[in-house]
């Protein structure tokens, strides 16, 4: 990198730690405008990167990056590159819109209801509401993309803050969702009163968020990724895309599967080499069908805390993507729980531990998640497989079903 450029990224870290101590974001802004001039969305990353690693909190990262953008809005509008509206960047984008056009109609419903004196003449509105908060609902889709293919790949570039950051905010989105629906579910019990005040708190809520996180998004995560990302690498993103699947609300023709080129080779040939066990032998599309077939979701991740294989279950509980293939598992957490994922590694590999066990109630099913350390027979540690499954109809079992009880 040229001495120019170096000088650069050391002038924009001290602005950034000015806003950390405090100094007024007007000034922080003349001083950017006279010093530093064009600054890339690519140059903001590797700075938070930085200032990670020299020991600020993400969390105050998050806090800070409303005042970065503040210092930066007039730079970044100015470098939105031309993205076709079918590229994962796009669509993302696209769906960024329909949800602030979803957010601004939640406001304007909530003010009406919050006019309205009788709690009879509201039942239009809670329609209107019920289904706003159903395409928020939705909307998970948008995320689970983002954070299961779109992120894997730009870490690989080395850009790991942001990507950890917009991912914390993720998690303050779903939060506010689950509160918009908590408060829909129970509108028929609760002092219309009260109803109104919690509505207006939490279209409020979301309309803070939204548009600022969509922001940061849409001006330094993305331009950031159209940098580093290859076309090759976005290819596949979009072929992963496709398979986690789309909003309700997402425009069906920037979905629509891409052509085949003609004449295109199958991208990979089938081999029938055969794995020899102890207990016996099976060719690799038979230990994959096999994998597959099983009851359970299954990662793998190895003795260098690497993500390295998950299978594909038919209804898999949590959604995996080959872009997390090759990704620190301590990414695929949310930052407030990844010291215990750690510490759950080290104690798998001193030895301590064989088993970690949770469970959690998820969409009114029970899920079990199990953790194995897996050991070669010297016990050498060669990593940790993650085994999930639903056990929700498995506890409504009772009496027997013997194998004369079967019937086609």
């Amino acid at each position: 990198m040229s001495e120019i450029a170096e000088n650069k990224k050391k002038m924009l870290k001290e602005i950034i730690m000015q806003l950390h101590a405090g100094v007024p974001p007007q000034q922080v802004k003349e001083r950017f405008k006279q010093f530093l001039g064009n600054v890339s969305s690519e140059e903001i990353a590797k700075i938070e990167n930085e200032l990670v690693k020299e020991g600020i909190p993400r969390e105050e990262i998050q806090r800070l990056c409303d005042v970065h953008l503040a210092v930066f809005r007039e730079q970044l509008e100015k470098q939105k590159p031309e993205i076709p509206p079918e590229h994962p960047i796009g669509i993302l984008l696209e769906e960024h819109k329909i949800m602030l056009q979803l957010t601004e109609k939640l406001v304007s419903v909530a003010n009406k209801v919050k006019q309205i004196n009788d709690k009879s003449y509201v039942g239009d509105a809670i329609h209107q509401l019920e289904h706003i908060a159903r395409d928020f609902t939705d909307s998970e889709k948008h995320y689970l993309r983002e954070e299961n293919v779109l992120f894997p790949v730009i870490e690989k570039h080395g850009i790991t803050e942001p990507p950890a950051i917009m991912w914390m905010e993720h998690n303050q989105i779903r939060e506010k969702k689950k509160q918009l629906n908590n408060l829909l579910g129970k509108y028929s019990t609760i002092d219309f009163q009260d109803f109104k005040k919690q509505l207006t708190e939490a279209s409020a809520a979301l309309n803070e968020i939204l548009p600022s996180h969509f922001f940061k998004e849409n001006n330094i995560l993305f331009p950031t990724a159209l940098k580093v990302v290859t076309t090759e690498e976005w290819t596949d993103i979009r072929r992963e895309f496709d398979e986690i699947g789309y909003c309700c609300f997402t425009p069906p023709h920037l979905i629509a599967a891409p052509k085949p080129e003609e004449g295109k080779k199958e991208e990979a040939l089938v081999h029938e080499n055969v794995l020899q066990f102890e207990t016996g032998s099976l060719s690799k599309d038979e230990i994959e069908a096999i994998l597959n077939a099983l009851p359970i979701d299954i990662s793998f991740v190895d003795a260098n805390d690497a993500v390295k294989y998950f299978n594909k279950a038919e209804k898999r509980i949590f959604v995996r993507t080959k872009a997390v293939i090759g990704r620190k598992v301590q990414l695929c957490h949310p930052q407030k729980s990844v010291h215990i994922v750690n510490k759950i590694l080290e104690a798998f590999k001193t030895g301590k531990k064989d088993v970690a066990e949770f469970w959690i109630t998820m969409n009114n099913r029970l899920i079990y998640i199990r953790y194995f350390a897996v050991r070669d027979k010297d016990r050498k540690y060669l990593g940790t497989m993650e085994v999930t499954q639903d056990l929700t109809d498995l506890k409504k079992i009772e009496g027997e079903k013997r194998l004369l009880d079967w019937k086609e």
